[in-house]
């Protein structure tokens, strides 16, 4: 494909206002495709980040050719929850009108659009449509398959763990209008086999390919100093400091495991808990938020990267920035993170925090498996996950939803 294209980004969160993964991935591809020629709009949703309590963490730079426009109301949290109840825009029915209707353009993109219109923006716009399932949100009202915020969800009770968030319950997920909406949508892609995989097993059967996350070239060239300079070895956790990414399980091993520190970077509801219970463990540190451009050095200078996560990832997108510097990874042999470590070999899976702790002694005493672990890491990176391999398969993934039409 060489021809340049109109191609509109529609999610709920976007760099600068973001809170994780799903951001991350849309900003890279919009970057990574205006790089290419293509003119790209973002479409994300102000309100939500507002109404969810974000703080604004540094700037976002664009590449020539991409515009974008905030949905965001005078009443941020009355406005997103409106969408959130109903499933509908409403508050940002003419906003969205006013970007999406008149054809133009090309290829509508669909990420996260919860609450950027729920499942009523993907009737939107005559262009060829793609959806990429960057969380669970299709078949999990919670959007991550985390059942009653404790364990993986194997077996839906979706109304009872709605109320366990302390949620809400959304009506219009038994209204039919999800099933009605997604028709409108030509190819969902889905970033992980396990993530498709999941889709199908809870009843989705809309067309979908697997299209794995990237790591952008440009990103990693972006590099910042950092605290990265420890007296001692140390191990990185980089991730939001929610229950199910199981941050908790690395506070648990390094309790009374002193040969290596902790460093953690996120932010996230359970921050405050989780600070209280490493209290007086002078070798974990809590670096908060940081920049893309501060993570380099931290990753480069770690003696791996932990992945705890105790629900089912979609990717682990961490787990690339790791391996374009060249670190390995130690991840919970759980959803898509096994997918990612067995098709890389960057790293070892464990299945309980005495495994964690013995992967972890391993690569701190051998310097030469660590090494090699990077050097496969980097090389799947390379194969797998770059840019260019990245948008080779979205071009044809646009074919293959023009073809479906």
């Amino acid at each position: 494909m060489t021809d340049p294209l109109s191609i509109c980004m529609v999610t709920t969160f976007y760099p600068p206002l973001h809170f994780g993964g799903d951001a991350a991935y849309a900003y890279q591809l919009t970057n990574a495709l205006a790089r290419r020629g293509h003119a790209v709009t973002v479409v994300h949703s102000a309100d939500a980040y507002r109404a969810l309590g974000g703080k604004h963490a540094g700037d976002f730079a664009h590449a020539p050719g991409v515009t974008v426009r905030r949905l965001q109301t005078r009443v941020p949290t009355a406005s997103a929850l409106g969408t959130y109840l109903s499933g509908r825009p409403l508050a940002y029915a003419s906003q969205l009108q006013d970007v999406l209707e008149g054809g133009a353009f090309d290829v509508i993109h669909f990420h996260n659009v919860s609450l950027a219109g729920g499942p009523g923006v993907l009737g939107y716009g005559d262009a060829v449509k793609l959806y990429t399932t960057s969380e669970h949100w299709l078949v999990c009202p919670m959007h991550v398959l985390f059942r009653y915020n404790r364990e993986p969800c194997v077996e839906p009770h979706c109304l009872r763990c709605t109320f366990a968030f302390r949620r809400p319950p959304q009506l219009w997920r038994y209204t039919g209008l999800l099933e009605r909406s997604v028709k409108h949508v030509d190819l969902f892609l889905s970033p992980s086999r396990f993530t498709l995989q999941a889709h199908r097993d809870r009843g989705f059967t809309a067309p979908m390919r697997h299209l794995p996350y990237f790591y952008s070239d440009e990103a990693r060239e972006r590099t910042d100093d950092s605290d990265a300079h420890q007296s001692k070895p140390y191990f990185l956790y980089v991730g939001r400091l929610e229950r199910l990414k199981g941050v908790h399980v690395l506070l648990d091993v390094f309790h009374d495991y002193r040969d290596a520190n902790l460093l953690i970077v996120g932010e996230g509801s359970e921050e405050d808990e989780l600070r209280r219970n490493a209290a007086g463990l002078e070798h974990i540190r809590f670096l908060g938020r940081l920049h893309p451009s501060q993570l380099a050095p931290l990753y480069e200078n770690a003696v791996a990267l932990l992945v705890p996560s105790i629900g089912f990832e979609v990717f682990g997108i961490v787990a690339l920035e790791a391996f374009a510097r060249k670190t390995p990874v130690i991840a919970h042999d759980l959803g898509a993170l096994s997918e990612v470590i067995d098709d890389s070999g960057g790293g070892l899976l464990y299945r309980s925090p005495a495994k964690l702790r013995a992967a972890m002694e391993t690569l701190l005493a051998d310097s030469e498996q660590r090494r090699a672990l990077g050097e496969l890491g980097h090389d799947a990176w390379q194969r797998l996950w770059s840019e260019d391999v990245h948008i080779a398969d979205y071009y044809e993934a646009i074919d293959e939803a023009r073809a479906l039409r």
